[in-house]
């Protein structure tokens, strides 16, 4: 067993590796071919006194600077677990994600102030047909470099390569007004290089606050991948001896780096060695099938000596589930010696918790005032409600 673990294990460092190679490899093709971008761009437009195609070219240079940023953020993340940050350094990608929207994001408004400049004291623009084929060709690059970035971004689950992918095919499209704009100046004589200039900017603005908002609700902490938990539940209820999986929370530690607790509702005829057994099983199988490693594994007792007892949970069950901010019952247990019910609700964020529990105890306590009642309140971790 233990020989399978260390292999495994040998296998996802490998995988990790892979990924940062990828990363890093992707991020350098899109510094180089960005640079070449700026250059052109720039050349173009000094030469042909373009304030459009400046700030296209002062857009493709922060694109190479998130690349730059990317690739540094990639190699900080790798940085193997310590005393300080015993979970490791992965989150450094989604802090690496928040500069370089930050970076978009100056350089959209710093392009809107310009580009505003320029129809208060408008410029003519000059373009010549070298100018106009080098933007044409740096319209082509972009899309290739964007929807290569982007899958290789995809295949490997780094959102910043997925930003950077998104941002550039943004570009493209931004690069064709202004291609359009050249076109229309010379066939029309009709400048329209400042307002195209602001809508290059609301374009860059737009595109860095969405940037801004997904590696935002990572650091904070947002809820797991549905499907992700749907898996990991779907691996622990294969034990035969587990009746229901509850209370699962996922910790994510940078990308494909997960931490998770959960619940197991097991048979009151199980011994603490038995259980023991099958807890370690279980953390095994769900490491090995989708990556996550459970550091907590708590168990709810299940009823199953006892009509009486399963008489008691299905009449309480059917109670509390009238209710449409109560999403879930579990973690049910009758001691008929000592007369006591417990049992955990899991609550909608439409109630308070309190209120909920007050009317939950009013209505258990009038069924069967002779018992004693422990209700714990849970909160909708895992998309119950919308499930």
């Amino acid at each position: 067993m233990s020989e399978n673990i260390t292999t495994e294990v040998g296998n996802i460092d490998n995988v990790v590796k892979d990924r940062n190679r990828v990363i890093v490899k992707t991020s350098i093709i899109g510094i180089v071919a960005n640079v070449l971008l700026v250059i052109f761009k720039m050349t173009v437009g000094l030469l042909s006194n373009s304030i459009a195609v400046v700030l296209d070219a002062v857009n493709n240079l922060s694109d190479a600077l998130s690349s730059i940023i990317t690739i540094i953020g990639t190699k900080l993340a790798s940085k193997l677990p310590d005393k300080k940050h015993p979970m490791g350094y992965g989150r450094i990608e989604y802090i690496t994600e928040t500069v370089v929207a930050a970076l978009v994001l100056y350089a959209g408004i710093s392009s809107l102030v310009e580009s505003v400049k320029k129809i208060i004291e408008p410029e003519k623009a000059d373009y010549s047909t070298t100018a106009i084929i080098i933007l044409a060709g740096a319209v082509a690059v972009k899309i290739l470099l964007g929807l290569y970035v982007r899958s290789r971004g995809k295949k490997v689950n780094s959102g910043a390569l997925v930003a950077s992918g998104t941002d550039a095919l943004f570009d493209a499209i931004i690069s064709s007004s202004v291609l359009a704009s050249a076109l229309i100046y010379l066939i029309f004589n009709i400048s329209l290089e400042a307002y195209v200039g602001v809508i290059i900017s609301g374009f860059i603005i737009k595109t860095g606050i969405e940037m801004l908002i997904d590696p935002l609700n990572e650091i904070l902490g947002k809820r797991a991948d549905p499907a992700m938990v749907s898996k990991m539940r779907k691996e622990i209820c294969s034990e035969e001896e587990v009746l229901g999986a509850y209370d699962i929370i996922v910790n994510n530690y940078g990308p494909n780096v997960n931490y998770a607790s959960a619940h197991v509702e097991l048979p009151d005829t199980m011994t603490v060695d038995q259980v023991d057994v099958l807890t370690r099983r279980i953390q095994k199988k769900v490491y090995l099938n989708t990556g996550i490693i459970i550091t907590g594994l708590g168990v709810y007792s299940y009823n199953t000596k006892s009509d009486e007892a399963s008489e008691i949970r299905n009449i309480i069950q059917r109670t509390v589930l009238l209710h449409d901010w109560a999403l879930q019952i579990h973690g049910f247990y009758v001691d008929l010696d000592n007369k006591t019910i417990r049992f955990d609700v899991v609550m909608s964020f439409d109630i308070d918790r309190k209120e909920g529990l007050n009317i939950l105890y009013n209505e258990v306590g009038n069924l069967y005032p002779e018992y004693k009642c422990n209700i714990v309140p849970d909160i909708d971790f895992t998309d119950i409600g919308d499930a």
